[in-house]
Order: structure tokens, then sequence, then C-alpha cells
């Protein structure tokens, strides 16, 4: 067999591209490439001459092989030139890959000017998200005050019920933290239906990101269970990307405990935000995200919505056999 291509990017790059591109986040990071490198896909990093970067998975799906840029890439959409320059390239290098088509969720805010540049470079509203369009936004460079003052009264009880309460919360990165957290977060999968991640994608999280992937457990005093979260770090950012619960966190204040923790070590970390990673969309209530909306609003923060994902169409019939999977899916998930 071949050795796995790898993805030509240094942590030397990746400091240039936050400090250009301050959006930037870990699904753009060397970090990112390396652990689908690991799960057997194939990461390009993308330079180009100097108008933008973009780290690419190329994705072997059953229903047709395709490229995937999560929150990229990351350009000047001012100038246009360039951004027309920067898809061709884009295009050129999904037909080199043999791609079906290129899927993109860019770093843009949703509005109409946006949505309008995205039609004129010939891309088209994807049937699937790709990374979380609709968020909360925490802004760390407020005092510990200002942040409690920003969050909704109830969240803010909750906070201190906890505290009251004695509900400790570490934080771990060991094998066996997320072999537990896979355990539990399959149990809260099937009561609350989502379909959360094998634990070889969690282990190959952990052996890319290292250190700035980290679960945190909260507990009851007595070292009872309640919450996990798996925060990832990269660039100026850190999100909440994984959650699991047990029973307990119907009654118990643990959550907002952890969420609590998470937002004061990355602000002491120097981190200036904190995505909350995906909430549903205004008026529907019955998206898959609904339930956890009202709990990651209720930190305060900037509620975000960003472009949803776009595709480039590279060969049309692969594509519309893609299509009809796809939305098949979408609707089974509640998405």
């Amino acid at each position: 067999m071949d050795e796995q291509p790898k993805a030509d990017y240094s942590q030397d790059t990746w400091k240039k591209i936050v400090e250009l591109y301050p959006e930037a986040n870990f699904l753009q990071s060397p970090a990112y490439g390396q652990m689908n490198e690991l799960l057997g896909d194939k990461a390009l990093f993308l330079d180009f001459d100097g108008k933008g970067y973009a780290l690419a998975i190329v994705r072997n799906a059953k229903r047709g092989r395709y490229l995937e840029i999560p929150c990229g890439p990351l350009i000047d959409w001012n100038d246009k030139k360039k951004v027309k320059v920067v898809f061709e390239t884009i295009k050129t290098v999904a037909k080199k890959e043999k791609c079906v088509f290129v899927r993109i969720r860019p770093q843009l805010n949703k509005t109409d000017k946006n949505m309008k540049l995205l039609a004129e470079l010939g891309l088209v509203e994807s049937p699937m998200h790709l990374a979380a369009e609709h968020t909360v936004m925490i802004d760390l460079t407020k005092t510990e005050d200002e942040l409690l003052a920003d969050m909704r009264r109830q969240t803010r009880y909750e906070v201190r019920q906890a505290e009251k309460q004695g509900i400790d919360v570490t934080r771990d990165n060991s094998e066996e933290i997320f072999e537990e957290f896979h355990q539990v977060q399959a149990e809260t999968a099937k009561r609350q239906g989502f379909v959360p991640p094998s634990l070889k994608v969690l282990m190959a999280e952990r052996a890319a990101f290292s250190n700035n992937a980290t679960i945190y457990v909260a507990k009851t005093a007595d070292g009872e269970v309640i919450a996990y979260g798996l925060i990832i770090k990269a660039g100026r950012e850190g999100d909440y990307y994984e959650a699991a619960s047990t029973l307990l966190n119907r009654k118990l204040p643990g959550a907002y405990a952890l969420l609590w923790q998470a937002m004061k070590d990355l602000k002491k970390e120097g981190f200036e935000r904190f995505n909350l990673w995906g909430i549903a969309p205004a008026g529907q209530p019955n998206h898959r995200y609904a339930g956890v909306t009202t709990f990651k609003t209720g930190f305060g923060g900037e509620v975000v919505e960003y472009v949803p994902a776009h595709d480039i169409v590279i060969s049309r019939m692969g594509y519309l056999k893609d299509l009809v999977v796809e939305k098949a899916r979408k609707k089974r998930r509640r998405l």
C-alpha cells in the first residue's frame, strides 16, 4: 500500500495564517489535517500564491469522491479578482483529485451580499451542513464579571448553584477518559437521537490535537459523573465540540459548571473567543439542536449565522446522485 500523502502544513505557517485571518479555527489547522490522515483521508494544504489559504480534505464517500473545505478558504473576500482566482484553483485541484464536487462553508456571515457573491462564483447551496452554521460566540476578552453579567439570569443562577452544591470540574486528555466519554456519549445519543462520532474518530482527534483536545468532566461532590465536554483549541478560538451527559444532568447543573470552567480556563490561556458549536436555526423547533439551544444561548455571547455550506459541481451526473442520498439523510437526521 502506498504511504498516505501528508499535508505540507507547518505550525509556523498556521501562526502566520491566524495573524492574517483571525477568524480561522481548528477545522483549518494542521492538526485537523493530521487527524483526517490518521483516518485514511487525504489532506491538502492549498497556498494560493499569497492570495489566501485552505486546508482541504478529499472524502472517499460511497456516493462519490468530493473535496471538503470546512470553515474556509481563508481569503480576502472583498477582493473579487483574487477570490475568483482562488476558486478557479480549487476547481483545478478537485478535478485533479477526480472529485465529483467541492463542498465549502466559508467563515462568512449570512448576508444578502455574501450569498450573492457565492452565487456569482457559480456555487450552489448544499443539501447538508458543513461545520456549525448557527452558533453562539462568546467574547473571552471580557472580564469574568462581565461574562457572568452577560448570562441569562437563570444560567447565572445555575452556575452559582453548581458552586454551592460542590460540583467539581476536571479536565483530562488520557485514552481512558476518551474511551469513557465515547461510551457515555453513545448512551446520550440514544436518548437524544443524534449520531455520535466513533471511538476511532475521537482517538484520531486526541492523537492529532494532543493537549489541545481535552475532555472536561463535571462530577457531584460524591464523585458521580454528570456531564462531559470535548473542548478543542486552535488559533484564537476554543470550541465546545462534543458533549455527553448522564441522567443526573437532568436535575443537577453539571453542564453549566463545565462550560463556565472551560470559559475561565480558555480566558486564562489567552484565547479570545469560545465557540459553543451548534444551535438550531431560528424558527425550527424540531431541529436536532433545538434542545441545547436554550442552554447555550443562556451564556450570553453573540448568536452568529454563517452562510450555509455551498457546493461547486464538477461532475453533474455524480452530483445528482449525491443529492438524492443527502436529501434523504438530512430528513432522517432532522437537520
